[in-house]
């Protein structure tokens, strides 16, 4: 239909066009005693006046300009008498269309433009011919015929001008609507990588701690084991380092720091008798105590996924920052909350270099994303203490699909 519509508005200017040319022509030379040859001459300029604006605006708008000029000082003084001027009805419509045409397409300034040098030209024609003003009859008709003549021309523009007035809003509008678009795309996309960062955090980072303990620690929990072995199982470990470090750099590109965590549901309090489980075949010392064995019925969704992610990232922590240190594990329950309560005590060992995660800042993200609070901070003895305070019936405050599908 976009296509079609700037060929049906041509043949409809073209046709307007010569419908008033085959009327003007004959009534400028039998009516007001205009030669045939300059009668056509002139009504063809006039009449050509909104297809010329569409190619050649600056040409368009001066033959305008010398045709509504010269055709009220053209005409006979004996005939002109019997008839309207300076406006004849053909020549007035064609003015119309011409200030109608022109802003539209041009604007408000060159309608505006157009107007004055119309309503201009046939002021200035009474000047110009006082011989058809001689008599006060005569100055009454042709006062009366520029009141309407301006008046038309005037209800023209306004009318041209709120049509191009709602067409201008309805492109903005439509501009709008596709930035709009554009910017819920990136931040579907911004979501989604805030997302990824925060699983692989979660879950791969976790995965490759172990695998790194498991390793570090296989010649001391293996008895007897080969050499060639040992130094596979160390190997192992330096590449699950390698590993690590590389994923914090593309955390660094992923994650974003205007946008709130997104609680993936995967695992429950239920599932943190296995993690720790897990943790301790590394040869970690960790102690457990859950005080509700009901926890797990009672405590809402989001606080389930908050808690076992505070475990777990508390426990990789431990791990990489405290290698050789006992960790002790307390879930309890206060007034409505759940107390998650993880120490480690002061390694015998130096810890590792680490350059800084996402971990600490994931967990209290989670905590305050439930309502409740998150601190971790060194204690005097040099052990390491993450303290948070949930509550039980707290769920994410707008819950997203693809994390309850994943559930």
């Amino acid at each position: 239909m976009t296509r079609t519509l700037p060929v049906v508005a041509l043949v409809l200017l073209s046709a307007a066009g010569v419908t008033i040319l085959s009327v003007m022509v004959p009534l400028l030379t039998v009516a007001y005693g205009v030669p045939l040859a300059l009668s056509l001459l002139l009504s063809a300029a006039l009449c050509a006046v909104p297809l010329l604006f569409l190619v050649a605006p600056r040409t368009a708008l001066t033959l305008f300009a010398l045709a509504v000029i010269a055709l009220p000082v053209v005409v006979d003084s004996v005939q002109a008498r019997s008839a309207p001027w300076p406006w004849s009805v053909p020549a007035l419509l064609a003015f119309i269309l011409v200030i109608v045409t022109i802003t539209l397409h041009g604007g408000f300034r060159r309608g505006a433009l157009v107007l004055i040098i119309g309503v201009g030209a046939s002021l200035a024609a009474p000047l110009l011919r006082g011989d058809l003003t001689s008599t006060a009859d005569a100055v009454a008709v042709v006062t009366a015929n520029l009141i309407v003549a301006a008046s038309c021309a005037v209800v023209a523009y306004v009318i041209a001008a709120l049509i191009r007035a709602r067409r201008n809003v309805a492109a903005e509008l439509e501009r709008e609507r596709e930035h709009t678009a554009v910017e819920q795309a990136r931040r579907a996309l911004v979501e989604e990588r805030t997302r990824i960062a925060r699983e692989l955090h979660d879950v791969i980072a976790h995965s490759l701690s172990v695998i790194q303990v498991q390793s570090s620690t296989a010649r001391f929990r293996i008895p007897d084991i080969a050499e060639g072995a040992a130094q596979e199982f160390d190997d192992i470990a330096a590449t699950a380092r390698r590993s690590l470090t590389e994923m914090r750099r593309m955390l660094g590109v992923l994650r974003t720091e205007d946008h709130a965590a997104e609680l993936t549901p995967q695992h429950r309090i239920s599932d943190i008798p296995s993690l720790i489980e897990t943790m301790r075949r590394t040869g970690v010392g960790i102690s457990l105590s859950i005080e509700n064995a009901q926890l797990s019925a009672t405590a809402s969704e989001g606080v389930q996924i908050a808690a076992y992610r505070i475990v777990q990232e508390a426990l990789s922590n431990a791990v990489r920052h405290a290698p050789g240190s006992t960790v002790a594990v307390r879930l309890t329950t206060d007034e409505g909350m759940l107390r998650v309560h993880i120490r480690n005590e002061a390694s015998a060992s130096p810890p590792p270099p680490h350059a800084g995660g996402f971990g600490l800042r994931g967990m209290r993200e989670r905590a305050e994303a439930l309502g409740g609070s998150l601190s971790a901070g060194p204690g005097v003895d040099g052990g390491w203490t993450v303290d948070a305070a949930l509550p039980l019936t707290a769920d994410p405050p707008s819950a997203n699909p693809i994390d309850k599908e994943t559930a």
